[in-house]
């Protein structure tokens, strides 16, 4: 039986170097493995103590939290607008103008979210915590920016650019997704590190 165990234990070493050789990934901090210079989003926490310090106290978190819920009753209303069109042929320009201030309201987000991450993380985009997130929203700024150049180009007909944004509203409603998801995660580290830290004061205390 001990030559057993030590036999898998040894399979399960060379098992690990083999797939340390071959992961050939250009992102090791964010590719969900350890190196000797990048570690992986999973095995830190979503927010370091200093970090959590500084969302806190930068002015940025307060106008992410107005501007993330002032966007969703825009792109709310202006998915009405557009579906509105699309089923009765009116409301064209009212579509339109829904569509150009989801847009406005996107880029003031994003650079005010770069920002941001700036303060928080050090960097204006693509933090370790952020990183996927990030990338989805390159694909969102890119779809809904397209939808700038076509109506102001006349390159697609009015159908076309409502279908055009309707896409560019699905990835907003999945990129959207993503940030709840992240958002829940602090909530859940913030109560699993508020113990932890009532345990230390009181530990710190009694030694006083």
């Amino acid at each position: 039986m001990r030559l057993t165990l030590g036999n898998k234990e040894s399979q399960n070493g060379l098992f690990e170097k083999i797939i340390e050789r071959a992961d050939f990934c250009p992102w090791p901090a964010t590719s969900g493995r350890i190196t000797r210079h990048h570690q992986s989003p999973q095995s830190r926490p979503l927010y370091t103590p200093e970090e959590r310090v500084r969302r806190d106290t930068t002015k940025w978190t307060l106008v992410q939290g107005i501007l993330a819920p002032l966007q969703f009753v825009i792109f709310a209303v202006s998915l009405y607008l557009v579906l509105q069109y699309l089923q009765t042929g009116e409301g064209l320009a009212w579509a339109h103008a829904s569509i150009v201030l989801k847009t406005m309201a996107l880029y003031t987000i994003m650079i005010t979210g770069a920002i941001w991450e700036k303060v928080v993380f050090g960097r204006y985009l693509f933090a370790p915590s952020f990183f996927w997130e990030d990338v989805f929203s390159m694909l969102v700024l890119a779809l809904h920016t397209a939808y700038l150049l076509a109506l102001a180009s006349g390159l697609l007909s009015a159908d076309g650019l409502m279908y055009l944004a309707l896409a560019a509203y699905v990835t907003y409603v999945i990129n959207a997704g993503q940030f709840i998801i992240k958002l829940r995660a602090a909530r859940l580290q913030s109560a699993k590190d508020a113990p932890a830290s009532e345990l230390s004061g009181a530990v710190m205390g009694a030694a006083e």
